[in-house]
């Protein structure tokens, strides 16, 4: 570890006890996952708040997400040197300064004005990588533009017009991007309640389409421009979004068409996984789309140690396969077990999003600090002086 690594936790301690004491002046926004939802309830309108918070049907798998991490309990360990403590992790030959990434998240101009530039902003500021949603409300290139030097990696939802997909991945490598994760588990939108409830879809109102309305093989299935002709715009995009057709032998094809490594998202059973990984994809996303997806759905945490185990037997010895978490990660106790049943890293979704809608930028900042000191903490006195010291011996299945 390098004598100049965040020394994230006492620092943001030091920060918010000296400023609430001496200054009185507490945190402006939530620490707990729970208050900003709270927060956001009350201040985001109704469709925003339900499009971002709801899930499929009952929401049985949102909850069951949450659930699943009450089944493993973190063992610390004492008498260690933690003084020092390094959350760094590689991942295809970057090094981040923490396991943390923040998940695609579509249309956040529902949430902010600023939207994903607002998200960059943030996530540049601690140079956690922001994965950039094909329906982003700012387009490819005004966030990699605003993440300038900081790392981004591009979401793909894999359009049936094979052009307007290849010309998603050459704009996402065109724009600095450093990776490809293809959603895999959205070849159809989910059923869900609360947004059909309020007969609420964004996309419907042309919000998240600047990807699609900026494209230029999307352009060019339309008779008029998108703005000349928005309605049309919008049923074209309704046809083309999401391809229920794809099976395992379309990878090639995408392979083919990006120097990008491909991790694809929405792994959840060990044999897609092996699969994945005889495909020749770079890494994996463990997840069932914050359970937005299948209602009754396996927890996304349930599935990752069959997966990491898959992937581990069915990659080359000498290959490094990344499997990374997503559906669930709230707290920095929740990153820890998550680590320790084998992820590399894990994407951040909704948390950062209600941070959005409460302030913006500084939001966003506020919700990655906190989770960044708490993941740092839990870390440390877990007994581990490291990430990479952090394993299945650092947790235990609860007994009950």
């Amino acid at each position: 570890m390098s004598s100049d690594s965040p020394d994230y936790g006492p620092d943001r301690q030091a920060e918010v006890y000296l400023s609430g004491m001496l200054e009185d002046d507490p945190p402006e926004f939530p620490v707990s996952y729970e208050d900003l939802v709270e927060r956001a309830r009350e201040e985001l309108s109704d469709e925003a708040f339900a499009y971002v918070a709801g899930g499929a049907g009952s929401e049985s798998t949102v909850e069951a997400n949450d659930r699943a991490f009450d089944e493993w309990q973190i063992v610390p360990r004492i008498m260690r040197d933690i003084s020092e403590r390094d959350l760094s992790v590689d991942l295809f030959g970057h090094e981040y300064p923490s396991p943390v990434l923040l998940a695609p998240i579509g249309v956040q101009s529902i949430l902010h004005d600023e939207a994903e530039l607002a998200v960059a902003r943030a996530a540049s500021a601690f140079g956690v990588p922001m994965i950039c949603s094909s329906v982003s409300s700012y387009s490819i290139e005004d966030v990699g533009d605003e993440l300038g030097e900081s790392p981004g990696w591009f979401q793909l939802y894999w359009s049936s017009d094979r052009t307007v997909a290849a010309s998603f991945l050459e704009r996402a490598e065109d724009a600095g991007y450093e990776a490809v994760v293809v959603t895999l588990d959205t070849p159809k939108m989910g059923w869900r309640e609360r947004d059909v409830e309020l007969g609420y879809l964004p996309f419907l109102e042309g919000e998240g389409l600047t990807n699609y309305f900026e494209d230029p093989a999307f352009r060019d299935r339309l008779e008029a421009g998108p703005r000349d002709d928005e309605e049309a715009a919008i049923a074209s995009w309704q046809s083309c979004f999401g391809d229920a057709t794809l099976t395992w032998d379309d990878l090639e094809w995408l392979q083919a068409r990006t120097d990008l490594p491909v991790v694809i998202k929405g792994v959840l059973h060990p044999d897609d996984a092996r699969e994945a990984i005889e495909r020749g994809v770079d890494g994996v996303v463990v997840s069932n789309h914050g359970g937005r997806q299948v209602d009754g759905s396996i927890p996304a945490l349930d599935a990752l140690p069959d997966v990491v185990d898959a992937v581990e037997d069915a990659a080359e010895s000498d290959e490094d396969v990344p499997v990374l978490f997503d559906s669930g990660i709230r707290r920095g106790s929740d990153v820890v077990r998550a680590i320790a049943l084998g992820a590399d890293a894990v994407l951040l979704g909704r948390p950062y999003a209600l941070g959005l809608g409460i302030g913006g930028e500084d939001g966003v900042c506020a919700v990655l600090e906190n989770l960044l000191a708490d993941l740092d903490l839990t870390v440390g006195l877990s007994g581990c002086a490291s990430l990479a010291e952090v394993d299945r011996g650092t947790v235990r299945r609860a007994e009950r």
